[in-house]
C-alpha cells in the first residue's frame, strides 16, 4: 500500500515559507507609506533575479533561459507581475489579514479556469468549495463595510493575474522547474527597470534601513519560495496543501502586533470559512484519490 504518511519536515518547511511570505507583506506595507507600489514590486524581483542568477548560472549557464515556449513564458512573467503589483497595492491601502484572505480565493478561480480551459471535471464537492469560498469573500467585502472600497478591487485582482499564473504554469508542465522560476523573475525585473525612474520618490532615503528594507523583501521572498518548493517536492501536493492557509494565522497575529488591527467578526468568519472550504476541499480529493488507488485493477 502506497505510503500517506505526511513528513512533519515538509509540514515546516510550509509554515516557514508562510511565515517568509507575511514578513515580506508587513515589509512592504511599511515601504509603501513612504514609497511607490511600482519601485516596491521592482526591488522585489529585480534582487530575487540576482540571487537566482547567481545560484543558476554557474550550474546552468543559457540554459536557465531554455524554453521551447517563449512567448508564453514571457506572458506568464507579466501576469505574474501584474498581480504583483496589484497585491502590493492593495497592502498598501487595507488591513493585512483581509488583503491576505481575499488573495485566497485563487484556488476558487482557478479551479473555474481549470474548468473552462483546461477541461476538469468541476464535481459537486468542488462546486460546493466554489460556492463557500463566495460566501467567505462577501463576508470580507460586504456592503457597508469599510472593505467595501476601490482598494478592494486590487486584492480581488491579485487574486484573479495570480489564479491566470497559475493556469499557464500548469501548462508549462513539461518545462525546466529552474527555468520556470527564471522567467517570471527576468520579466518583472526588465519591465519594471524601464518604468522605475518615473517611480522613484523624491522624499528623504535612509541608506541603512531602507536599502535593508527593500533587499530584505527579495532576500526573504526567495527563501520563501525555495522553501515551499523544497516542502512539495518531499510530500504529496493534497497532504500538505492545507497547511498553507497557516499564512492567514500569520497575517491576522502580524496586522494584530504590528499595525494593531484585527478582523472583525464578519470578517474573520469569512476568512475561516475560505481556508476551512479549501481544507476540506484538500481532505476529500486526497481521501478520494487513496480509495481509488486502493481498488483492485479490472480484468477482462
Amino acid at each position: 500500500m502506497k505510503q500517506t504518511h505526511t513528513p512533519l519536515s515538509a509540514i515546516a518547511l510550509i509554515v516557514l515559507s508562510c511565515l517568509c511570505f507575511t514578513a515580506v507583506d508587513v515589509t512592504v506595507k511599511v515601504l509603501a507609506q513612504r514609497y511607490p507600489v511600482p519601485l516596491i514590486v521592482w526591488a522585489r524581483w529585480s534582487v530575487q533575479t540576482l540571487i537566482i542568477v547567481a545560484l543558476l548560472a554557474p550550474r546552468m549557464g543559457v540554459g536557465m533561459f531554455r524554453t521551447a515556449r517563449l512567448p508564453m513564458q514571457l506572458v506568464r512573467g507579466v501576469v505574474l507581475i501584474g498581480s504583483s503589483i496589484c497585491y502590493f497595492a492593495a497592502l498598501s491601502l487595507l488591513p493585512l489579514a483581509e488583503v491576505t484572505a481575499l488573495n485566497y480565493t485563487s484556488p476558487i478561480i482557478v479551479t473555474l479556469m481549470a474548468a473552462a480551459f483546461l477541461r476538469e471535471h468541476l464535481t459537486r464537492p468542488r462546486w460546493a468549495f466554489i460556492a463557500a469560498g463566495f460566501v467567505g469573500m462577501l463576508l470580507i467585502v460586504r456592503p457597508g463595510s469599510d472593505m467595501l472600497t476601490p482598494a478592494a478591487v486590487f486584492a480581488v485582482g491579485a487574486a484573479f493575474l495570480y489564479a491566470t499564473f497559475q493556469i499557464l504554469t500548469r501548462k508549462l508542465a513539461g518545462e525546466d522547474l529552474m527555468v520556470l522560476l527564471v522567467y517570471p523573475s527576468m520579466v518583472g525585473t526588465a519591465v519594471l527597470s524601464a518604468l522605475t525612474p518615473f517611480f522613484f520618490p523624491d522624499n528623504a532615503w535612509h541608506p541603512v534601513v531602507d536599502t535593508a528594507a527593500f533587499l530584505s523583501i527579495g532576500t526573504v521572498g526567495f527563501i520563501g519560495h525555495f522553501l515551499f518548493i523544497r516542502a512539495f517536492r518531499s510530500a504529496a501536493a493534497s497532504a500538505i496543501a492545507p497547511f498553507t492557509y497557516v499564512q492567514l494565522v500569520w497575517s491576522t497575529l502580524a496586522g494584530w502586533i504590528v499595525f494593531d488591527t484585527f478582523p472583525d467578526g464578519w470578517t474573520l468568519g469569512g476568512i475561516i470559512v475560505i481556508a476551512g472550504s479549501g481544507v476540506v476541499l484538500t481532505a476529500y480529493e486526497r481521501w478520494r484519490a487513496s480509495v481509488a488507488q486502493s481498488e483492485p485493477a479490472a480484468v477482462d
